[in-house]
């Protein structure tokens, strides 16, 4: 075998595997900010879970001088704060603190659910602990006016017709040729980034090192052990500020706390921008730094900000009127790429994603059941977008064969492990959503492949759809990333390099701390957990349902994931 070969395809199945996984109450600390370098903004959600209270944090940390020319918004950090209602105002009052970093592609909107579940589940055992959800700092160049009007049409004519909301119009999708700056955005800055807000937001030590929990989803596990590694006053012989002295235990929700990718193998095709392995690091560099490389992760289908804005569009529609009988498709205007992503998505075979027919739009579907066909486990031919939130119902059903067949030879990692379901009969009855907790009931007609294998059952659906509406459609920091910075993933692909590897300085600090991992049984390690680290297992999860999961499952038991996560808060250091 040819072995450089080789190793491009094995470098581009970890890299693309963690790739698809697709906008005051209180005061800050004393000392820890210039006045006007802070504000906290009371976030507003129709969550069932009334008992917490969130808000959202920016705090101003300037880039280096270096970093070139940049829109103002990208100066500042930002992040969700969720804590018990009756629990203290100030963050250094709190039991404990939960600082988590998104996967590749997500932000911080894409917490809720968790997050929620988890204050809330510490709160019943008199735990007042926090939550904060991190966005990245690129982050910065999304624009939730549309999604905020909370209207779909509005949202619509706001992104892709030119139409004024609140006075304000839509600059369009950032173009590569004005993210110069983002060329050098990689893991080095994304941990001072994590390092400066814990500063800024607690400035004592000695209280980060006691109360605060490091962790992340995804990407967000490997980011974790190099903030836990890492050195921040560049003396390594000198370890208050290393990383691991910032944490009291780290947690991993669907991944390990690591300095590697190979946890996070097998779930994307080869068709984003990454560039070749073949290429070194200062080629990489110069190549990211002169533009001839793109600057954030896209592909044509679906992972672009133009497509991955109408995830958040979809949630809309089922927020606003779930059961009634959706217009999106036909509303949206026509062009290549949301065309060439509603026929990847939707479907039933080659034939019919050649010839464009049938296509979605031919169909009558709720807006509850179009937000499930684009992030369903039974629907979505993409792992890393795949939640257990219901099933279609309504109508006659088949199966789902493209981009692969279903049946003992479908292929996993890439497009997980369930099979794929699509409505079967276009100008026909209107297709509803059947959520989590329907699913198994008496008037379930059990939908089954033409193999006769069900599609699903209830012990493996585990999150609410209206809650993922609500996580996506909102928060005013999004659920998706339009910009994420092709130097995170290349700088973790390139990690023997001697630019990467220096940052690794206290390689001792991922075991400094204890540590808690959490898997989705059907998730990205599905088939070869790490029984070393002694995780949790909440079987029936798929990816993305670690962090979107109802607080009440269908087994009648809490949420496992949320549960465990204030055990461990609550457990003693």
């Amino acid at each position: 075998m040819d072995t450089s070969r080789s190793r491009r395809r094995t470098w581009r199945s970890a890299a693309l595997a963690v790739l698809l996984t697709a906008g005051t109450l209180t005061a800050a600390a004393p000392h820890s900010q210039a006045a006007g370098a802070r504000t906290e903004t009371p976030v507003t959600s129709t969550s069932p879970v009334t008992e917490v209270s969130e808000s959202a944090v920016r705090v101003k940390v300037p880039l280096p001088a270096s970093f070139g020319a940049r829109p103002e918004a990208c100066d500042w950090l930002s992040y969700l704060r969720y804590r018990a209602a009756d629990g203290p105002a100030a963050s250094a009052d709190a039991d404990r603190i939960l600082i988590a970093q998104p996967g590749i592609l997500e932000g911080a909107g894409a917490f809720d659910s968790v997050a929620r579940n988890t204050v809330a589940r510490a709160a019943e055992q008199g735990q007042h602990i926090e939550f904060w959800a991190l966005d990245r700092r690129s982050n910065c160049l999304e624009d939730r006016t549309g999604i905020a009007s909370g209207d779909q049409h509005t949202a619509v004519d706001y992104y892709y017709r030119d139409k004024e909301v609140g006075g304000r119009t839509f600059d369009g999708f950032v173009g590569n040729d004005k993210l110069g700056w983002m060329a050098k955005l990689g893991i080095e800055q994304t941990v001072r980034d994590q390092y400066d807000l814990l500063a800024a937001e607690l400035p004592d030590q000695s209280l980060r090192k006691q109360k605060v929990l490091c962790g992340g989803h995804s990407l967000g596990g490997v980011i974790t052990g190099y903030f836990a590694a890492a050195d921040f006053d560049g003396n390594r012989a000198t370890t208050t500020d290393a990383g691991y002295n910032q944490c009291a235990g780290y947690f991993a929700l669907d991944t390990t706390v690591s300095t590697t990718l190979a946890d996070l193998s097998g779930s994307i095709p080869d068709d984003t921008n990454l560039p070749d392995i073949g290429l070194g690091y200062g080629a990489v560099q110069a190549g990211l730094d002169s533009g001839i490389l793109s600057r954030t992760l896209s592909a044509p289908v679906l992972l672009n900000p133009e497509t991955m804005m109408l995830l958040a569009i979809a949630g809309l529609g089922a927020l606003q009127d779930a059961d009634g009988e959706a217009d999106l498709p036909r509303y949206l205007p026509s062009n290549t790429n949301i065309e060439a992503t509603n026929r990847f998505l939707f479907s039933e075979d080659t034939a019919t994603f050649l010839t464009g027919s049938p296509a979605v739009k031919d169909y009558r579907l709720s807006n509850a059941a179009v937000l499930g066909a684009l992030m369903d486990d039974q629907s979505v031919p993409l792992a890393f977008l795949q939640t257990s939130v219901g099933f279609f119902d309504g109508g006659p059903i088949a199966d789902k064969n493209f981009p692969a067949a279903n049946g003992s030879s479908q292929p996993t990692g890439l497009y997980g492990t369930e099979y794929k379901a699509i409505p079967d009969q276009p100008h026909g009855p209107l297709y509803t959503w059947r959520d989590y907790d329907r699913v198994g009931d008496s008037d379930d007609p059990v939908y089954r492949s033409a193999d006769g294998t069900p599609f699903t059952a209830a012990g493996k659906e585990v999150t609410d759809l209206r809650e993922l509406a609500r996580s996506l459609a909102e928060q005013p920091l999004d659920f998706t990333e339009q910009y994420f910075p092709t130097k995170l993933v290349t700088d973790l692909q390139l990690a023997t390099s001697p630019q990467v590897k220096r940052l690794v300085v206290h390689p001792a600090g991922l075991t400094a701390n204890p540590a808690l991992t959490v898997l989705a049984g059907d998730g990205l390690l599905a088939g070869r957990i790490p029984s070393d680290l002694h995780p949790v297992v909440a079987d029936g999860y798929q990816h993305l349902d670690v962090l979107t999961a109802a607080p009440e499952q269908n087994n009648g038991r809490p949420e496992i994931v949320s549960t465990h996560l204030a055990r461990f808060a609550a457990s003693p250091r």
